[in-house]
C-alpha cells in the first residue's frame, strides 16, 4: 500500500504560528519520509498590475524579505535533517496554495493560522471555507501557543476524531487511522449527540426514543472503536451531548488531545464546523491543531479499516 503522505507543502508568512506550523511540517515529513516544499505568498489581489512602478516596488520589498527569510527557513530544515525546496508565489493567497498543492500533488498542505500578512486569512473567515472546498488535499492549521511562543512540542500522541457518522466523518477516521499508526498515536472517536427540541406534548415516548438513539450511538462507536483497535491502534469512544461545536470544543479543552482530525462535508452539526459561522470558532478556539479531511482518495489497493453505513 502507497504512503499516506509522500509530498508535503508547507505555506509560511515567517509569523510565531508559521514557526510553530513548521515544526509539525518537519516531524511529520520526517516520520513519512515525505519529500516538503515550503511556500510563502506575496499578496497581490486582481486589478493590481505587478509592473506598475509602485506595486512593482512595492512587490520587489516583500520579495527581498521573503528570500532572505527563506535563508532561515532552510537552515532550520537542514538542522532538522530534512530537505526543502523553497518557492515565492504572487497573488491570493488561498488559490496560490491551491495552485501549488495541485503543481507538486501535495498529499498534506501545513498552515499556520494568524499569522501577519495574507495567511492569517487563509483559514479564518470566508476564505477558510474556500481553502477547504478547494484544496487538492487535507490541511493542517496550526496555531501558536498562548504565550505566542513560536516552536513549541509537535509531538502528537493524542488524537480525537469528532464524527457524525457520515460517510466524510468515517474517511476522516479512515484518514485518522493511517495517520495515527506511524505515530504510534492514540485515537479517541468523539460524537456530539445534538439535543432534541420537543413540543407541549413532550411524553415517556419521546424519553425511550432518546433512550433507544443513545443506545444505537453508544453501539456504532462501539464497534467503530473496535475496529481501529483491531488495527493495532489504541482507541476508545465518547458520546457527548450538546451543540456540536461546543461540545467539541469543550471536550477538547478538557482533555488536553495533540491534534483533531475531522472530515468537513457531513450531514449535520459536523458539517459547518468548517462552513459557514462555526468555522471561525473550531479554528480560534480548538486547543490542538486541527486536520480536515476533504474527499480524500485512499486508493484502489486500499484494505479499508473503517466500515461505511450501519455494522
Amino acid at each position: 500500500m502507497a504512503p499516506l503522505i509522500k509530498q508535503m507543502l508547507f505555506a509560511t508568512d515567517f509569523s510565531a504560528c508559521a514557526d510553530r506550523a513548521m515544526g509539525y511540517a518537519l516531524s511529520l515529513a520526517g516520520a513519512w519520509k515525505a519529500d516538503l516544499s515550503v511556500v510563502t505568498v506575496l499578496e497581490l489581489y486582481p486589478g493590481m498590475d505587478p509592473d506598475y512602478t509602485v506595486n512593482k516596488m512595492y512587490l520587489d520589498h516583500l520579495r527581498a524579505e521573503a528570500d532572505r527569510q527563506l535563508v532561515a527557513v532552510q537552515a532550520r530544515a537542514k538542522a532538522a535533517g530534512q530537505p526543502v525546496t523553497t518557492r515565492i508565489e504572487v497573488g491570493i493567497p488561498s488559490r496560490a496554495l491551491q495552485t501549488v498543492a495541485q503543481m507538486i500533488g501535495a498529499d498534506l498542505l501545513v498552515v499556520g493560522t494568524h499569522g501577519r500578512t495574507g495567511l492569517d486569512h487563509v483559514l479564518v473567515g470566508s476564505t477558510a471555507e474556500r481553502v477547504v472546498r478547494v484544496s487538492p488535499c487535507p490541511v493542517l492549521a496550526v496555531k501558536a501557543d498562548k504565550d505566542g511562543a513560536g516552536e513549541a512540542a509537535t509531538t502528537i500522541e493524542r488524537i480525537v476524531v469528532p464524527i457524525d457518522l457520515s460517510t466524510c466523518s468515517l474517511d476522516a477516521l479512515e484518514y485518522a487511522v493511517q495517520f495515527a499508526k506511524p505515530l504510534g498515536a492514540t485515537i479517541t472517536i468523539l460524537h456530539a449527540m445534538e439535543p432534541v427540541a420537543y413540543g407541549l406534548d413532550f411524553s415517556l415516548s419521546h424519553a425511550k426514543e432518546w433512550k433507544e438513539q443513545r443506545e444505537y450511538l453508544e453501539k456504532r462507536l462501539s464497534v467503530l472503536s473496535a475496529c481501529v483497535t483491531a488495527h493495532g491502534i489504541q482507541a476508545d469512544h465518547v458520546l457527548r451531548p450538546g451543540l456540536p461545536a461546543d461540545s467539541i470544543v469543550s471536550y477538547v479543552s478538557q482533555q488536553g488531545f495533540d491534534l483533531m482530525i475531522m472530515g468537513t462535508h457531513g450531514r449535520r452539526g459536523i458539517s459547518h464546523v468548517l462552513l459557514g459561522s462555526i468555522a471561525g470558532a473550531m479554528l480560534r478556539h480548538a486547543p490542538c491543531p486541527v486536520l480536515t479531511v476533504r474527499q480524500f482518495n485512499f486508493g484502489a489497493d486500499h484494505a479499508r479499516v473503517i466500515p461505511l453505513g450501519n455494522t
